[in-house]
């Protein structure tokens, strides 16, 4: 990036016109980081720092045993029919449901180029086969703003996965912003396999994990849904990593699938409301985010300014420091010189050249060298002219050799330094302001700002 650094354009009005509010405030943030032009991952880069371009949407990663509900979870959500569901069909790997411009479907390197940050399930041996994305129109909700993460259900005993399922679901979890665990109340909630997991992700992300009953209308009688309840929470806690205080499991199923009436409550909201709370944190986070990194990249920029004036400082007594000995090492012969062609030459013939006045001031100033080399015993006068030719050249190479400089930025480096922390402090800063505005608009009245 080269020159004044270039304003932003604005986004498209039409696309901006279909797009809610915390998805352009998402949109706009991520825009700020991968422009090509001036996207604050190109400056962080060319300053030697990595950044890393906050998502447009958030992932939920859903976790279950076999048939617990999670494609059903994900087609009530967005009222489509992407995922196949029923007992004997399985998810056989890692879906990503996502939403978009037209129905498609992706395979697995598709899905890479889709999402990047993913790439690493590809050091997981055989899991990119059994990956692929379900892209649907669906706006239903916080659709728009939400990528599912549908997992393969997971069995004790026997079964065998062409993959290292409980590696790829761990590294999962890591990008996870919200993971729903899913127990059904049908023999298979305490698969030791699902609970392994669960309590490892919950070691690292607690704040993420949220456990619900699923399929709770199918549980019976209230009183066998407590016992259900009973035996899940039960088996959790005996589990350190899961036993704590305010533990929550909401009972829910979905209301399309429903067979027959039931007195059970459903909290199936909460989860909507679990996901909507996320999408808010997120969108805080991003902002702050945003500021933090203009802040970094602010204060690099002036730590190379002031390393740039402390160079010059350095350099500046370098030379002068190179300029004495380099003087003083030529000075020494050049007097030595004058003085033998003062005291060699005829008197006249140096008032005639020189003049009077000329003449006695060099000889005022030449004469302590006289002096000098008249002290000196004629026998030693070649020792005398080489040591102080010696003498001269160690002054030389004294010269050469402890004067190191540092390197300095060029006045055009410089001019692209503060060009970049004036679009950073400037510009950046103030979309941030603005996106903040919008951001609160929705749930406060403009007179509190």
């Amino acid at each position: 990036m080269s020159g004044k650094v270039k304003q932003r354009l604005g986004a498209n009005k039409i696309e901006s016109a279909t797009l809610s509010v915390n998805e352009k405030i998402l949109k706009e943030c991520h825009n700020l980081y991968i422009d090509a032009d001036n996207g604050l991952v190109g400056i962080a880069s060319s300053l030697g720092l990595s950044l890393l371009a906050p998502r447009k949407k958030i992932n939920v990663l859903l976790l279950g045993n076999h048939s617990a509900g999670k494609s059903s979870f994900i087609n009530w959500y967005i009222e489509e029919h992407v995922q196949r569901t029923g007992v004997a069909i399985e998810t056989q790997g890692f879906t990503f449901i996502t939403s978009g411009r037209k129905r498609e479907s992706l395979m697995g390197n598709a899905t890479l180029h889709l999402y990047p940050y993913f790439q690493g399930l590809t050091e997981i041996e055989g899991v990119i086969d059994y990956v692929a994305t379900e892209i649907c129109t669906s706006k239903q909700k916080k659709f728009s703003l939400i990528t599912f993460v549908d997992t393969p259900g997971l069995v004790d005993g026997d079964m065998s996965y062409p993959f290292d399922v409980n590696n790829a679901i761990l590294w999962l979890g890591d990008l996870a912003d919200l993971i729903f665990v899913f127990f059904d109340p049908i023999g298979q909630a305490l698969c030791k396999r699902t609970l392994n997991i669960v309590e490892e992700i919950n070691h690292k992300h607690p704040d993420r994990m949220k456990f619900y009953l699923s399929k709770a209308d199918e549980a019976g009688h209230e009183s066998d849904r407590q016992r259900v309840l009973m035996q899940i929470v039960q088996e959790l806690c005996k589990r350190p990593g899961l036993n704590k205080c305010g533990f929550d499991m909401p009972t829910i199923f979905v209301p399309t699938l429903q067979q027959k009436s039931s007195r059970c409550a459903n909290q199936i909201e909460e989860a909507c409301k679990e996901i909507e709370k996320t999408i808010q944190h997120t969108i805080q986070n991003t902002l702050n985010s945003l500021e933090k990194d203009c802040e970094q990249i602010s204060d690099i920029i002036d730590s190379k300014l002031q390393q740039d004036a402390e160079a010059y400082s350095h350099n500046l007594r370098a030379k002068c420091r190179y300029g004495f000995f380099l003087l003083l090492g030529f000075l020494l012969p050049l007097l030595l010189a004058m003085a033998f062609l003062a005291g060699s030459l005829p008197k006249d013939l140096l008032l005639s050249t020189l003049g009077r006045d000329l003449t006695h001031a060099l000889d005022a100033y030449l004469s302590p060298v006289q002096q000098l080399a008249k002290a000196i015993p004629d026998d030693y006068h070649l020792e005398a002219l080489g040591g102080l030719l010696l003498f001269s050249l160690l002054l030389m190479l004294l010269a050469r050799f402890t004067t190191c400089l540092k390197s300095r930025l060029s006045k055009r480096e410089k001019r692209a330094l503060l060009s970049k922390k004036e679009y950073v402090q400037g510009h950046v800063k103030d979309v941030k302001k603005q996106l903040y505005t919008e951001y609160l608009q929705q749930s406060i009245s403009a007179y509190d700002l």
